[in-house]
């Protein structure tokens, strides 16, 4: 069931990080090329927790992604033609980037903390009827 509200917040994520990325209003650059990576940030700590939905991996899965997406960010620095041509997609250009900012570390430390606290609200809750709190200490309690 964790991973059923994990999946729906993923179904608001991904919208507001495509709206954040064509945001065609008042600071425009700003909202596009750099407040998105707090929504990617968000998304991918959602995708690992769908995975593993577990209490004890709230913390690896935050720091495993945002220790990734700033290995990505420095990534971009470098521009082999394998690498190019990803970018050159719109799947490459989404998911790797192509330009490096360094102001971008920030969005995505941003991000690494509002999804911890989204993965703990989604941990949190009273516990669903008839599941004793003892007996699965580490999984995250179920909203009834």
């Amino acid at each position: 069931m964790i991973r059923a509200y994990a999946v729906v917040s993923l179904l608001l994520v991904v919208p507001l990080g495509f709206g954040l990325k064509y945001y065609p209003g008042p600071m425009r650059a700003w909202v596009n090329n750099s407040l998105g990576g707090t929504a990617y940030e968000i998304f991918w700590c959602l995708v690992l927790f769908a995975v593993w939905p577990r209490r004890s991996a709230i913390n690896r899965i935050v720091f495993g992604v945002l220790v990734a997406t700033c290995a990505l960010e420095v990534l971009q620095l470098w521009n082999p033609p394998p690498l190019q041509r990803i970018r050159s997609t719109f799947l490459g250009r989404t998911l790797i980037g192509t330009t490096f900012a360094w102001s971008d570390f920030i969005y995505y430390a941003v991000g690494a903390l509002l999804g911890r606290l989204w993965l703990g609200a989604l941990c949190r809750g009273p516990l669903k009827p008839g599941v004793a709190a003892a007996a699965k200490p580490d999984a995250c309690r179920l909203r009834s």
